[in-house]
């Protein structure tokens, strides 16, 4: 006869502490999303007046002066390019640091030290540097007589040089991290069996390490497209004269006094969840595929 093994007494208070805290991280989520389908004379709060799509529509048509649809092609183009960045900028110092590099541990160090530093002094110091290298371009047209170009020269804070920037600052220290960690579970011997059948260093690397490290390769730009997604303290004064959605989400919450916020909300909470969806059906189809040649 089995025996049930009977539960410590201490399971019950840590599965409450448990759910307590699962519903304080998510619901708040949860309530944005419900209230998000209020009725036409629907408010902020609850009880709810009727169920409709009426504010996704308020939505569509804009809030005021917000141009909505360009905010949120504006975090989609950056988040792609941050994306990108992050992936291939990770993977390629991954690469490097397999090997003992001079000053290699000052360079992990100095990248990684990002991630300790308060996200606003990084946004700061970016637009300072950015508006430094402004003033360099005026004076270098100005002493070049090139007046015209002059007159007609804006700015080089924007959506992919200080912005890109700023964000890179967030992401490549977790894509690098990442890195070190597939690369030190990573065992060489199938790169050494690659070269003694004759396959050059970018066979070995196409064809060996790469589907090896696929699933972590889509994790890191997971990583580097939610990161970016939702950023606002590195982006805020890093940006220039345009705004992300996350940014424009943040300026509306003090104007907006209707659901419209809270589908917008719901919206980018969306986006999110399916770029999750398909990291994770990625990384399910390279498992398939690999088991699929293995066997």
């Amino acid at each position: 006869m089995k025996v049930r093994d009977s539960r410590p007494a201490s399971f019950w208070p840590l599965a409450i502490f448990f759910a307590l805290f699962v519903l304080f991280m998510y619901g708040p989520m949860f309530v944005i999303f419900i209230l998000s389908f209020q009725g036409p004379e629907g408010g902020l709060t609850f009880p709810m007046r009727g169920v409709s799509l009426h504010w996704f529509t308020k939505l569509a048509e804009g809030l005021g002066v917000v141009d909505i649809g360009a905010a949120l092609w504006r975090s989609l183009g950056l988040g792609v390019a941050v994306m990108l960045c992050t992936v291939v900028l990770s993977v390629l110092a991954g690469l490097a640091f397999r090997k003992r590099l001079a000053g290699g541990n000052t360079l992990f160090f100095i990248v990684v030290a990002s991630l300790i530093m308060p996200s606003i002094i990084v946004s700061l110091g970016i637009g300072l540097e950015f508006r430094l290298i402004d003033n360099g371009i005026k004076a270098a047209l100005e002493w070049l007589g090139m007046e015209s170009a002059l007159e007609g020269y804006g700015t080089s804070l924007g959506l992919f040089t200080s912005a890109l920037g700023a964000h890179l600052t967030w992401t490549l220290p977790f894509g690098l991290l990442i890195m070190f960690a597939v690369f030190n579970r990573f065992n060489p011997a199938y790169e050494e069996a690659a070269r003694d059948l004759g396959a050059t260093p970018w066979q070995g690397f196409a064809h060996v390490v790469l589907p090896l490290i696929a699933p972590s390769v889509v994790g890191i730009g997971m990583f580097g497209f939610t990161l970016s997604w939702d950023e606002i303290a590195r982006t805020s004064q890093a940006i220039g004269d345009v705004n992300t959605l996350p940014l424009e989400l943040q300026g509306l919450t003090s104007t907006v006094t209707t659901p419209s916020i809270y589908a917008l909300g719901t919206l980018t909470t969306v986006v999110s969840f399916v770029v999750m969806g398909i990291t994770l059906a990625l990384v399910w189809a390279l498992g398939r595929r690999r088991k699929g040649r293995s066997g």
